[in-house]
């Protein structure tokens, strides 16, 4: 999947069916549902769901916790806008 259909795809109910478990949840994020998302994320463990935590308490604002699955991820706080990082992560688990 390219990232123009997955970002058609938020038109839809449903996300599309096989997605990747972070690709699930970074589209739930995108739809509204920061609680779906953050389920996802906090039970994968590994660097790949510390990365998306820690997207997803920045975009919540909580930049503490944030920096927390940051460094878990093994990486700096993003210096992008909220959306970049989305479509960075997005197009990292596609």
């Amino acid at each position: 999947m390219e990232l123009s259909l997955f970002q058609a795809s938020l038109g839809s109910d449903a996300p599309p069916a096989g997605l990747h478990p972070l690709l699930r949840a970074l589209w739930l994020d995108a739809k509204g549902d920061f609680d779906g998302a953050h389920a996802i994320a906090q039970d994968i463990h590994d660097a790949d769901g510390a990365r998306v935590h820690a997207y997803l308490h920045r975009k919540e604002g909580d930049l503490s916790n944030a920096g927390y699955w940051y460094r878990r991820a093994g990486c700096e706080l993003f210096r992008g806008s909220l959306a970049s990082e989305w479509e960075t992560l997005v197009q990292r688990f596609l």
